[in-house]
């Protein structure tokens, strides 16, 4: 029987397992892994399908993404900033999975990330999203405490329908986020069909006319353009700063939907970044690389300082 001596537990002072002795052994045979720390930073702790409100007969959720804190590790955490994300659906019922890479990345590196649900059109219209998304804002800043949120460093990110929702919500409410996230999101609907599309953009049964309780775009274009968050943008409200992505051959939401946003936040004096992922689809391709996850991580950090 091996005569071994009973240790006592580590002393840990401080998160990481960088000041753990590192064991020597190494059996024959054995082989090694090299990692990088940088590629994951941290755990995620992850709270499914909380309930943020309950409108129009359903309950609207949060899924929520946190960095892990070790319970035994005799550290105060830190406040974090909070990553409210939107997914798209062409403004209809959302698959919030699609979220997850994006959500598990940035959990890692120290944000929370709030996947967020809002109403679908064919049970609640426009600007029904949009006012959902602002009470899980609000929801969860009612929450700092418990997921240690610092209300001060906000950002506001979708794609597509949800790119849409976060750009109107952010030039109508310019104090709720410090920046916008806005991935290939339509802006002036009633101009989607003056680009290439493989789908119809005017019709009633049309994502864009569903949105509206299923009307025609070109015979309500007044109505529509309460939808297009273009028209709240101007020289003399301060917004925040905007990180821009679209693919080049985005078949769906036209290239032309965000060069409009970044050429009018430009022309009123606004700070806009904007991104061309050269050959990406609408999500697809370069929109799944980690050269958009870094470079928007790399853009909301400095934003956030």
């Amino acid at each position: 029987m091996e005569d071994l001596k009973v240790l006592e537990p580590f002393p840990m002072t401080g998160p990481g397992a960088d000041q753990f002795p590192e064991s020597e052994e190494r059996p024959e045979g054995m082989r090694s892994v090299d990692w990088h720390a940088a590629d994951i930073e941290a755990m995620v702790d992850v709270r499914l399908n909380i309930v943020y409100q309950s409108l129009s007969g359903e309950d609207q959720h949060l899924q929520l993404f946190l960095p892990l804190e070790i319970e035994h590790i005799p550290v105060k955490p830190e406040i974090r900033p909070l990553i409210i994300f939107v997914p798209g659906s062409a403004w209809h019922r959302q698959n919030v999975w699609m979220g997850l890479e994006k959500a598990r990345y940035f959990a890692s590196r120290g944000y929370v990330f709030a996947i967020v649900e809002y109403r679908p059109s064919d049970i609640a219209v426009f600007p029904s999203q949009i006012r959902d998304v602002e009470t899980a804002t609000r929801y969860l800043l009612e929450h700092r405490e418990e997921y240690l949120i610092d209300p001060n460093r906000i950002v506001l990110w979708g794609d597509s329908s949800g790119g849409h929702t976060v750009v109107s919500l952010a030039v109508e409410r310019p104090d709720l986020a410090k920046c916008v996230v806005d991935w290939f999101g339509p802006t002036d609907i009633e101009k989607m069909n003056c680009y290439p599309s493989v789908r119809d953009h005017r019709s009633p049964d049309s994502a864009e006319g569903c949105l509206m309780g299923g009307v025609s775009v070109l015979e309500n274009r007044e109505l529509f353009q309460k939808a297009n968050p273009l028209n709240m943008i101007s020289d003399e409200v301060p917004l925040p700063s905007f990180l821009i992505f679209h693919g080049s051959r985005d078949d769906v939401v036209p290239f032309n939907q965000s060069v409009r946003l970044y050429e009018k936040l430009r022309e009123c004096g606004k700070d806009a970044q904007f991104y061309r992922l050269e050959g990406a689809g609408h999500g697809t391709k370069g929109f799944t690389s980690r050269e958009a996850l870094e470079t928007t991580l790399d853009w909301i950090r400095e934003k956030l300082q």
